[in-house]
C-alpha cells in the first residue's frame, strides 16, 4: 500500500531523494563515509555547498545583491534574529498579523524592539479572511515590515506582495517557498524552516539584501548574526551537515522537474481538486475565503465532529496519515507540498467521498 503523508512539517520528502539518501547514507561520494561524518570544511562538503547555493539561486533567480545564508534555529530562531539585526533606534518592527505565526513573530518581536502590530483579519460568516494588501494601512517610519505569506495553521496564503516607501520587506516563507514563482526583488528579507518544502528540520534558509547587512542592529548571540555568518560562509559553528546534503538534493530534483514554474502548475492542480472536491460536498466544508486560501495546507472541517476519530482511523488504515488539523482550529489539514504528487490528493479526495457516502 502507498502510503501519502499530508504532515505539515516535518513534511514529506520527495521519495527520489529519499532513496538516493538512503543509497549514500553509509558510502557518500565513494569516500566510505556518511556525509554526517565528513568534515564541513573538507573539500568535497565545501562542494556541495557550493553547488546547493548555486542551485538555490538559479532556481529562485536569486541575483548577487542577495546573500543566502543556511542557518540554525528554524522560523522561531529568525523571529528573533530579524529584530536583532533590522533594529533601528526610536523605529518600531512593523508586524503584520493574519495568524497564529506572524503573532508569533510579533511576540518575539517585543522583546528587541517597540513593535507596530498591523491585524489584516477580517473574519465574518464563518470565513477566516484578511483584508487585500492594498488595504494594509503600514506606518510610514518603520524599521522593517514584517509579514508571513503562508499561514500553515488557519490555510491562509498572501500572493501579493506588500510596498513601503522606506522599510525593507521582511517575509517568513517557511511553508510556501519554492511553491510558485515569485520576485526575489520585490523582497529584502526571507527566511524559511526546511521542514516543509525545502528538507528536513534543523536548516533555515536565509536570503538577504546585502545593504541590509550594514546596519549595525542590537547586540546580538554570534550565531544569529547575518554578517557574521555571510562573513563565514554560514559555517560560524558547525551547521547541521545532513539537512545540508538533503537540501542540496532537493533542489537538484526541482531542476530537474522543470523547477518552481512545473510546481506551481502542478500545486495549483492538486489544490483546485481538493478545493473543488469540498465546495462540491455537503459533507465537509473550507472556512477560509477563496481569494486567500493556501495552495500549501487546506484545512477542512467534517460537518458533525463527533466523526473525526473515525475518520483519522480509516485514513490511517487507507495509507493516508498526518490529517489532523492542528489543535487550535480543530477539523482536518491535508498537507499538500512540492513533494505531494497529485495521486495522493487524488487518493485523498476519493477516500473522503467513500467516507462521505457511508457516514451520511
Amino acid at each position: 500500500m502507498t502510503v501519502y503523508n499530508f504532515c505539515a512539517g516535518p513534511a514529506m520528502l520527495p521519495p527520489e531523494v529519499m532513496k538516493k539518501a538512503q543509497q549514500e547514507f553509509l558510502d557518500w561520494q565513494g569516500l566510505g563515509v556518511s556525509v554526517m561524518e565528513v568534515s564541513h570544511r573538507s573539500e568535497p562538503f565545501l562542494a556541495m555547498v557550493k553547488e546547493c547555493e548555486a542551485s538555490l539561486r538559479r532556481l529562485m533567480n536569486i541575483s548577487d545583491e542577495f546573500e543566502v545564508l543556511f542557518m540554525h534555529g528554524g522560523g522561531r530562531g529568525q523571529f528573533a534574529a530579524v529584530p536583532l539585526n533590522l533594529f533601528i533606534d526610536g523605529l518600531p518592527g512593523v508586524y503584520v498579523e493574519n495568524g497564529i505565526w506572524s503573532k508569533g513573530a510579533t511576540d518575539e518581536g517585543k522583546k528587541y524592539l517597540p513593535t507596530h502590530a498591523v491585524d489584516i483579519r477580517c473574519d465574518a460568516e464563518g470565513k477566516f479572511d484578511i483584508l487585500p494588501v492594498s488595504a494594509w494601512q503600514l506606518p510610514e517610519n518603520a524599521a522593517f515590515v514584517h509579514y508571513c505569506p503562508n499561514e500553515t495553521i488557519d490555510g491562509i496564503e498572501i500572493v501579493d506582495v506588500p510596498k513601503h516607501s522606506s522599510a525593507p520587506i521582511v517575509a517568513d516563507m517557511s511553508s510556501n517557498i519554492l511553491s510558485r514563482e515569485i520576485n526575489v526583488d520585490d523582497f529584502d528579507l526571507i527566511y524559511a524552516g526546511a521542514q516543509k518544502n525545502i528538507g528536513p528540520s534543523g536548516l533555515c534558509i536565509v536570503i538577504v539584501r546585502k545593504s541590509l547587512l550594514t546596519r549595525p542592529g542590537l547586540v546580538k548571540p554570534a550565531i544569529l548574526d547575518y554578517a557574521l555568518e555571510a562573513k563565514q560562509g554560514s559555517m560560524y559553528n558547525t551547521p547541521p551537515t545532513f539537512a545540508w546534503y538533503l537540501a542540496a538534493e532537493v533542489f537538484k530534483h526541482l531542476e530537474a522537474n522543470g523547477g518552481v514554474k512545473a510546481m506551481a502548475e502542478r500545486n495549483a492542480a492538486k489544490a483546485q481538486l481538493l478545493y473543488d472536491y469540498i465546495d462540491s460536498s455537503d459533507f465537509y466544508s473550507n472556512k477560509v475565503a477563496s481569494h486567500c486560501r493556501s495552495q500549501m495546507n487546506v484545512p477542512f472541517w467534517l460537518k458533525d465532529d463527533a466523526l473525526n476519530a473515525t475518520f483519522l482511523a480509516e485514513a490511517q488504515q487507507a495509507g493516508l496519515v498526518a490529517l489532523e488539523g492542528h489543535r487550535i482550529v480543530g477539523g482536518m489539514r491535508a498537507s499538500i507540498y512540492n513533494a505531494m504528487p497529485l495521486e495522493g490528493v487524488q487518493a485523498l479526495v476519493a477516500f473522503m467521498d467513500k467516507f462521505a457516502k457511508e457516514h451520511s
